[in-house]
């Protein structure tokens, strides 16, 4: 294995450790597959983190949420208002209703992490314009993700994308870098400005997570101190991937 290399707090992976991540990441997305393909109206948050519990240990990975700081459950569940780190429970999921489905796996000491939202049967077309949005601004950010880029073109990137379609981001939640810990340097706001920041050099791996909201960007926990929910009570969609920089463009580590 090649040295890892590390400026300004930015851990550059060697590609056999980006091989490592890639099947962690392989194991995030087919999580998130199964779980999807559960949500229907009648099901509770409870049960779907039981799903993502099963599939994760037959594939043989460990839940990267579960116990991170206090963490009770393996999947994030947050439905409508909710924008980030929805705690599973009885909470009963409804015709209408939009949910993200944040997930995390460690395999081999590497983590992938990933969301996207989805709506609960026929939706709105409100909330299917905002999740549509957060979806494009995720791949905004992606494609802006490139050797000797810099931080602030992925920002700029999402929220560019954001904001043209009416949409505010959230500035108190943001993406991050990704490893042999969950949550690494740099950090990844959905806001910024593009040729600020640190250079992006191949080797980099970072999740972007957008996360849109209907109205104002402000946000507030819930009593639980876990749950994030919009300020005005309107709806937000939050997508996820993790990816590596490398030499002919950005890779998405998070996909099947």
């Amino acid at each position: 294995m090649s040295p890892v290399m590390q400026e300004m707090g930015i851990i550059v992976k060697s590609q056999q450790e980006i091989a490592q991540m890639r099947e962690a990441g392989r194991i995030v997305a087919a999580v998130l597959e199964v779980v999807v393909e559960q949500v229907r109206p009648g099901i509770t948050t409870a049960e779907l983190d039981e799903v993502a519990v099963s599939e994760v240990g037959r594939l043989g990975a460990v839940a990267s949420f579960k116990g991170y700081r206090g963490f009770p459950a393996s999947i994030c569940t947050s439905i409508n208002e909710e924008v980030v780190h929805g705690i599973p429970g009885s909470r009963v999921l409804k015709e209408g209703d939009i949910i993200s489905l944040d997930f995390g796996a460690l395999l081999n000491g590497f983590h992938g992490d990933a969301a996207v939202t989805v709506g609960v049967g026929r939706i709105s077309a409100e909330a299917q314009n905002i999740i549509d949005a957060a979806e494009d601004a995720l791949e905004a950010g992606i494609h802006a993700a490139r050797v000797n880029a810099r931080l602030g073109d992925v920002s700029a990137a999402i929220q560019n994308c954001a904001e043209s379609r009416g949409f505010s981001v959230v500035r108190e939640y943001v993406g991050h870098g990704i490893g042999r810990q969950l949550h690494e340097e740099p950090q990844v706001p959905n806001f910024g400005i593009a040729g600020e920041g640190p250079l992006l050099r191949k080797g980099m791996t970072i999740a972007l997570e957008p996360m849109l909201n209907a109205g104002i960007w402000r946000t507030m926990v819930a009593e639980d101190k876990w749950t994030v929910i919009t300020a005005d009570r309107k709806l937000s969609a939050h997508f996820e991937h993790t990816i590596a920089i490398g030499e002919n463009g950005p890779e998405i580590l998070t996909v099947l």
